[in-house]
């Protein structure tokens, strides 16, 4: 498959063109509109602070039904303990800057440029990007951010300062969806972490047929709703 190149007009090509390594096309600005295009259309960015703009449809896709949750014994053990608080949207840009700073502190590349971080949190004073943050003691050691669009959630990236800080986020996230009716987790590419979460791989075309349905489903403010605090039991 050729590779695109995007030019200023505000448009992807399908995703289902992208090559076999999910790649689809490069180039564009990560303006909230295209970034709000490219989820509704099963793309995402990912890339690295020297690259161009990279855009991605991978096939297949990693997702997360929030009713298929999968809580390891010694992960409940530690939920049960009741030491972490779980927030939402009480700190996206700390959050945010959180989930790239453990590859900058260690000077490795990240995708979380500045510019990424900043289309971001525009997205959420949009009321578009959301995050779930665990605390403990009132630290922040954990959490993960995403977009919503109608009932599904696009997960984007999490981190831990502490064991597992990430992962009860991600049950807290499940499970609050599963009461919302939500249709799915949007987790883009395998890995063994999230599969032992519970998470599964579908096809593109699968993914993108769920997805525009649910994209169709009207946005709940009350969902994310800063004033309260999850359950992850």
């Amino acid at each position: 498959m050729p590779l695109f190149r995007l030019s200023k007009k505000l448009d992807f090509p399908p995703a289902w063109l992208a090559r076999s390594d999910g790649l689809l096309c490069v180039g564009g600005d990560l303006s909230p509109e295209r970034l709000l295009l490219a989820y509704e259309n099963g793309i995402f960015p990912w890339f690295s602070e020297k690259e161009p703009f990279l855009w991605w449809s991978p096939d297949p896709r990693l997702v997360l039904f929030p009713k298929d949750i999968n809580i390891s014994k010694s992960l409940n053990k530690k939920i049960r303990k009741n030491h972490f608080t779980i927030t939402i949207d009480n700190a996206f840009e700390q959050t945010i800057v959180s989930c790239a700073s453990p590859r900058k502190n260690k000077h490795e590349g990240t995708w979380l440029v500045n510019e990424m971080i900043g289309s971001y949190i525009a997205l959420h004073n949009m009321g578009y990007a959301h995050s779930i943050e665990t605390w403990r003691n009132d630290k922040l050691v954990g959490g993960l951010y995403g977009v919503c669009l109608g009932g599904s959630f696009f997960g984007e990236s999490m981190f831990s300062f502490e064991s597992d800080a990430s992962k009860i986020a991600l049950v807290a996230l499940a499970n609050h969806l599963k009461n919302q009716n939500f249709d799915l987790i949007d987790c883009q590419v395998t890995t063994n972490h999230l599969l032992n979460m519970g998470a599964t791989e579908i096809s593109r075309n699968s993914f993108l047929d769920i997805i525009h349905q649910s994209i169709k489903r009207k946005n709940i403010k009350s969902t994310w709703n800063p004033n309260i605090s999850l359950n992850v039991i």
